[in-house]
């Protein structure tokens, strides 16, 4: 009788280890499968329906996930730059590729003129780097040239008002700082290349007009500068004059040599009224 007790609480027990064991290998399993579990139910990015912009929101993810406004990109540069000396008039291009690829020096010379436009930037990423690469550089004037990544959804379809929101957000900034405030046109672009198709299609003529409207009336009941680019390099067709852009969208050489001295006008009608205010 006893030796049978001690049979059956043998069996009990091995079946409580069994069923133990076999939990345990489950969770086992469970857990390695994560990262591959993972990997399957991960959101695509959604389709624009432009198979180009689709690849170049896919290459930026890290960027999206990890440092959406891309303050890393200019922090070194920033704490390496020296404080402006008395009366010099400090002046910060902030905006998407085409300011990023504007080497200001060379069209500049001797000017303390500071680029701080990073390639592929729409409004919202710029508001988020904005005391980094624009406040605290102490500028007397600022020049933002963007929207146009907007525009084409390159972070997200977003309507006009958002943008002109996000305008309005940089202008508040600056002024609550002492900066005076540029707003440059959004460019045209134009589609006589078969590589500025799509950038072309993404960029509604309309919107970008509507922009501009809204921009012009913005500074002149704000007190700010208005720089009409876009007057100067518009064809007869309203795109981007083929002679000034290869892409579609990026000025060359060409269109930087006629933006350069409007630029430069601009600023110094800042100046000049911040000196009477």
């Amino acid at each position: 009788m006893s030796g049978m007790l001690f049979s059956e609480e043998n069996m009990s027990l091995a079946s409580i280890i069994r069923t133990i064991s076999q939990v345990a290998v489950v969770s086992l399993l469970s857990l390695l499968s994560l990262p591959a579990l993972a990997q399957q139910t991960a959101p695509a990015i959604p389709s624009s329906g432009a198979p180009g912009l689709d690849e170049y929101r896919a290459s930026r993810i890290a960027i999206y996930t990890d440092d959406f406004g891309q303050l890393a990109r200019y922090r070194e540069a920033n704490a390496a730059l020296a404080a402006a000396p008395p009366g010099e008039n400090r002046v910060v291009f902030i905006g998407d590729s085409i300011t990023d690829y504007w080497k200001l020096a060379d069209y500049f010379p001797g000017k303390p003129y500071i680029n701080r436009g990073i390639d592929g930037q729409s409004t919202p990423e710029m508001l988020v780097r904005f005391r980094q690469d624009v406040i605290d550089l102490h500028p007397k004037v600022l020049i933002v040239l963007a929207g146009t990544n907007d525009v084409a959804g390159v972070t997200g379809r977003t309507r006009n008002e958002d943008i002109e929101a996000n305008y309005a957000s940089m202008a508040d900034l600056a002024r609550a700082h002492g900066i005076r405030v540029v707003f440059a046109s959004v460019l045209p672009v134009h589609n006589y290349t078969h590589d500025a198709e799509e950038s072309f299609a993404l960029r509604p003529r309309e919107r970008i007009l509507a922009l501009n409207r809204w921009l012009k009336d913005y500074c002149a009941k704000n007190g700010f500068v208005y720089l009409d680019y876009f007057s100067s390099v518009v064809d007869e067709r309203g795109m981007l004059k083929r002679a000034l852009s290869d892409d579609g969208l990026h000025p060359t050489d060409a269109g930087y040599k006629i933006m350069a001295p409007l630029a430069e006008k601009a600023i110094q009608k800042a100046l000049a009224e911040n000196k009477t205010r």
